[in-house]
């Protein structure tokens, strides 16, 4: 891997910088450096922000509004961003439904859709899981039942966040009950306000509604909703799910977390010694540190990858969910450990730092190690698709 960046590459860069010095929105960057909880309108805020620069499109194609930018001033982009501690880009449009539509859904769908998502007009939510379809997502249930020029659709989702805030949902229903598990998916696209729709907060391991449950029951949506053809959505939802996969364990977003987390070693104290001169906890400090390193590296490796064209590197996006995810699920107990008996509170306790943000982090990176894909199945997949291994065994009957 040989990857130098040019005289150009390094303007952009300055042009990102200046973007994040003069024109990212001060109250966001605040609330962030705090470690404030951020609201819905704080967000609109942040990505309108971008598409005023005219980057909220910056992994899409200019021919639908978006950047084109080549794959080096791509990671630039999100290199700088993790640097300045900005929120994480909501996938669910600009990520995961918007590069569906343009590269499957008809001209009538690119048009009525594609502009709002770039404005951040519309917020969107994610339709997959189901109670007794997690990791196992082909074995889903809500059903899809075309009955004239409508779908009906009755079952339910899980796990499904922002779907308090959604105006639209794209979503896996199964419409050819009679197909094979993985052949019998139609992707449809939802709005939330239709009739028969419930929404129901789910409160998790944070103590905080992260999650929803969503009910459908006789939800009626005009025909043209599908993208794709019939029994098709397997394959479309698989490329969200690489967007999604690739987004979980970001290490430029790390790098300024592991900052915090030395200037929190610096000011904890245990037997008059700072936490950070103990050399049990500066090794384990410097192990998470190294794990940095090395997935930034493979973060390069994957920017190699791109700039050669033909090279699959979607099983590599696999190993940034499921490396990330965990090493992240170090840091934030690292951080735990750290702050001793004071680590272990919760809530509204007086005695909380920072207002708790450790623990809720800590909370919710263990949650990412099973969201998303757990590491167990990132593992299978990465061993039989990748490493050429045998699949598992399947019980006959099971």
């Amino acid at each position: 891997m040989d990857i130098n960046f040019s005289d150009a590459d390094n303007q952009f860069r300055q042009e990102v910088k200046d973007y994040l010095e003069n024109k990212y929105p001060k109250h966001v960057k605040e609330k962030q450096n705090n470690g404030e909880q951020l609201t819905k309108q704080d967000m609109i805020d942040y990505h309108k922000s971008l598409y005023e620069q005219g980057w909220a499109g910056y992994n899409w194609p200019v021919e639908y509004g978006g950047t084109g930018w080549s794959p080096t001033q791509i990671y630039i982009f999100q290199e700088e961003l993790g640097y300045a501690n900005t929120p994480t880009i909501l996938p669910f449009g600009l990520n995961m439904v918007g590069p569906v539509i343009y590269t499957f859904g008809n001209e009538e769908q690119k048009k009525k859709f594609l502009p709002d998502i770039l404005e951040f007009n519309t917020w969107w939510c994610q339709g997959y899981s189901e109670p007794n379809a997690g990791s196992d997502l082909a074995s889903l249930q809500t059903k899809g039942e075309l009955v004239g020029d409508e779908w009906v659709i009755n079952g339910q989702k899980i796990w499904t966040s922002t779907a308090k805030y959604a105006q639209m949902m794209f979503c896996l229903v199964r419409t050819e009950p009679e197909a094979s598990k993985h052949q019998g998916i139609s992707y449809l696209l939802i709005p939330m306000d239709t009739p028969g729709i419930e929404v129901r907060p789910l409160v998790d391991m944070t103590l905080d509604a992260g999650f929803n449950e969503v009910f459908f029951t006789d939800v009626r949506i005009p025909a043209e909703n599908i993208v794709g053809e019939r029994g098709q959505g397997w394959l479309v939802a698989n490329k969200t799910l690489v967007h999604e996969r690739g987004s979980l364990g970001d290490p430029n977003k790390m790098i300024r977390r592991y900052d915090k987390l030395v200037n929190l070693m610096k000011s904890e104290i245990l037997d008059g010694v700072r936490i950070i001169d103990k050399p049990v906890y500066r090794d384990r400090l410097m192990k998470i540190h190294g794990k940095i390193l090395a997935l930034k590296s493979h973060g390069l490796r994957l920017l190699s990858g791109r700039l050669n064209k033909g090279q699959d590197i979607n099983l590599g996006t696999m190993i940034v969910k499921l490396y990330g995810t965990e090493m992240r699920y170090e840091l934030e107990t690292l951080a735990i450990d750290v702050m001793g008996e004071i680590g272990t509170l919760y809530e509204d306790s007086p005695h909380l730092k920072n207002d708790g943000t450790w623990q809720f982090i800590y909370m919710y990176f263990l949650g990412l190690i099973i969201g998303g894909g757990t590491s167990q199945i990132q593992k299978n997949i990465i061993a039989e698709r990748g490493l050429g291994m045998p699949k598992e065994p399947k019980v006959e009957g099971a």
